[in-house]
Parts: C-alpha cells; structure tokens; sequence
C-alpha cells in the first residue's frame, strides 16, 4: 500500500487485513481445539473467536503494522501475525473487563460471560447460569491470551526480537491489570484521587492501547530504544485523548453505535474525567443526587437522563471534551518534535488518527 494513501483508506486496509488474518486463524483455531481437546475446547475457543471476530476499529493491530512499516518492515505474513496477538490480547482484557463491569453486551451482541450464562440454560445444565457463565467466560479469556503468548512466541522473527517484544507486551499487561485495579477502586472509594484517575488512563489505556502496540511494530522491524523512545509521549498523550473521548461517549453516546447501553458506565459508578469534575463542581444537592445514581444497578431511564443533565450542568462535559482536545494537542506537539525520524506519509497517519479520535462518535 502506498505510504501517500489517504489515512481513512489506509486506516481502512489495515482493518481489512487484520480481519482477513483472524478470520483465518479462526478456521484452524476451531478445528484444532475440538481435534486435540473435545468439544468443551470447542465452546472455549468459539466464544473467544467470536469476541476476537466482532471487528471494532482494529486500532491495536493497525498500530502494531504501522509502527512495523514505519520502521522499515517487510514481512507482511509476520507482522499481521503480530497484530493478530495484540488483538487476541485485547479480546481477553475485554473479556474479563465485562465481567467487572457487569456488562452484558460487546459490540452489540452479547458478551462472553452472558453468552456462556445463555448456553447453560439452553442446555438445562445444573448449578447457576450466571455464575457459570462469569466461570467459563474467565477460563475463556486465559486460553485466549496464553494463544496469544503463542503466537508471539512462534513469529518469524529474529530469536531476539520475539523475546523483546514477549518481554515488552507481558510488562504492559501487568502495568495494565494494575490500572484495572485503580480503575475498580476509584468506584469503590468516596472520593478518588485525581492521580488514581490518570494513572487509569495511563496505565490502563494509553501503554496499552497506543504505546505498546507501536513499541511491538517498530521492535519487530529492528528498531532501537531511540525510535521506541521517541515515540512514547505520542502514544501517552494520545491515549489519554482517547480514553477522555471514550469516557464522554460512554454517557452521551449512541447505544446503536456504541454497541452497548450508555448507562454502563453510570451503572457500575465510573469515576472518570466526566463525573469527578461533575461531582467537584456541583452544589451539594445535586452532588449527593448524582452520587445516589452512581453505581445504581436499576438505574431507570428518566434517573440516566437526570445524570446526563446533572453532568452537563456542572460543565463537565464541556471540560472534559477541552481535556481530550489539550491532549491531542499534546500528542500532536510530541509528534512535530520527533516526527523527522521517519517517513513524512507515516507521521501523518498518526497525526490524522488523533484529530479523528477526539471527534468520533462510537
């Protein structure tokens, strides 16, 4: 593909590759599993594909392939195999994130857990549905990113190489199970520390999202610590940027294009940019009637709505949309600063990928 190509074309391609490679994996995947393990591994392996097969953006593998290409990369069959773990990594965090936030949808279909929860019942199997299904969806989610580590590890790659980005991906997952943890403990406390709210956004979102993904492409195209390096403030910056966008459309967005219901967020009690700011600046009155909705598992659809306008009135919303606006600048800065280390066409991707970021509306 020409590095000249248009970004939603290239952004596009990517995907389409990406896609294409998992759709394949999928076909051996299945085969192999009921081959070697029966057709429990079967049911294991079919829910995880079916996570990994509904699409998203593919940002994480349409990272890792230009961070690849950016580098001076060649060879497509490895780098797709590459893009396709870090995707099989994210299937699993998904997996296990629905889980601690009791959401019942992915994607607009349901995730692993319930799907799992449905297929006891429609099996009569004993015990309870839904604690079977948070049990299978668990063992689901480790066979899917110890596949992963697999295919990491069988890359055709210089031996080096492959243990670089082993030893990189497994550290960003264990940087990223303790930005979980700050995440699910800013909903457990009164009222959390706004560092314990960056350090989610760092930990959880930007090395993981954005950072990892390009450090693994630009590893795998032979690239030292000063690419990898020059590269980080980028990638933190514009995953906070992300996370920001993610967060106002995780209150305001459209359940049709999200593919889950608005009210996730608030249900569970996120304390994110959004609601901290709502909960600073409010009066008391209202302050202690969002917090009252905060965590609310039956919260209806007129007390969401009330969120909503509770939230707009502190100026949170306007506040966080300026955040997310302040990072991408941020990101975009970092990028002008390093952007002459490599191809014209490939810093303009990224350049392009933050502008559409902050501006999406799913």
């Amino acid at each position: 593909m020409p590095r000249n190509t248009p970004f939603s074309e290239r952004l596009a391609a990517y995907k389409q590759a990406v896609d294409a490679d998992i759709a394949a994996y999928a076909d051996f995947a299945l085969h192999a599993a009921e081959e070697q393990f029966g057709p429990y591994a079967h049911l294991e392996v079919e829910t995880f594909l079916d996570i990994l097969s509904r699409g998203g953006k593919r940002i994480r593998g349409a990272l890792v392939m230009h961070g690849y290409e950016m580098c001076g990369g060649k060879n497509r069959d490895m780098i797709l195999q590459a893009a396709r773990a870090i995707e099989m990594f994210h299937a699993y965090m998904l997996i296990i994130d629905d889980i601690q936030d009791r959401s019942l949808l992915r994607r607009g279909k349901p995730s692993a857990h319930a799907r799992l929860a449905a297929y006891h019942r429609e099996h009569h199997l004993k015990g309870d549905a839904d604690y079977s299904g948070i049990s299978l969806a668990l063992n689901v989610a480790i066979a899917g990113g110890h596949a992963a580590q697999i295919l990491l590890a069988n890359m055709d790659a210089e031996p080096q190489l492959k243990l670089n980005v082993l030893s990189i991906t497994n550290r960003t997952m264990l940087i990223t199970a303790h930005g979980q943890m700050y995440d699910v403990m800013n909903e457990l406390v009164e009222d959390p520390d706004p560092a314990d709210i960056e350090r989610v956004m760092e930990w959880k979102t930007a090395l993981y999202s954005f950072i990892n993904p390009l450090h693994v492409g630009m590893v795998l195209a032979g690239a030292g610590c000063e690419d990898t390096d020059a590269i980080t403030a980028y990638g933190l910056h514009a995953g906070k940027a992300f996370q920001i966008a993610d967060d106002i459309l995780g209150v305001f967005g459209n359940e049709q294009k999200l593919g889950k219901s608005p009210m996730d967020d608030l249900r569970e009690g996120k304390i994110t940019t959004l609601t901290q700011y709502a909960l600073q600046h409010l009066g008391t009155k209202d302050r202690t009637e969002l917090r009252r909705y905060l965590g609310k598992d039956d919260i209806t659809t007129q007390e969401f709505a009330r969120c909503q306008q509770l939230i707009t009135a502190s100026g949170a919303a306007d506040h966080a949309q300026k955040r997310a606006s302040d990072e991408a600048e941020q990101a975009l800065a970092a990028l002008d600063a390093v952007g002459s280390r490599w191809p014209a066409a490939d810093v303009d991707f990224l350049r392009e990928l933050v502008r559409k970021m902050i501006a999406r509306t799913s």
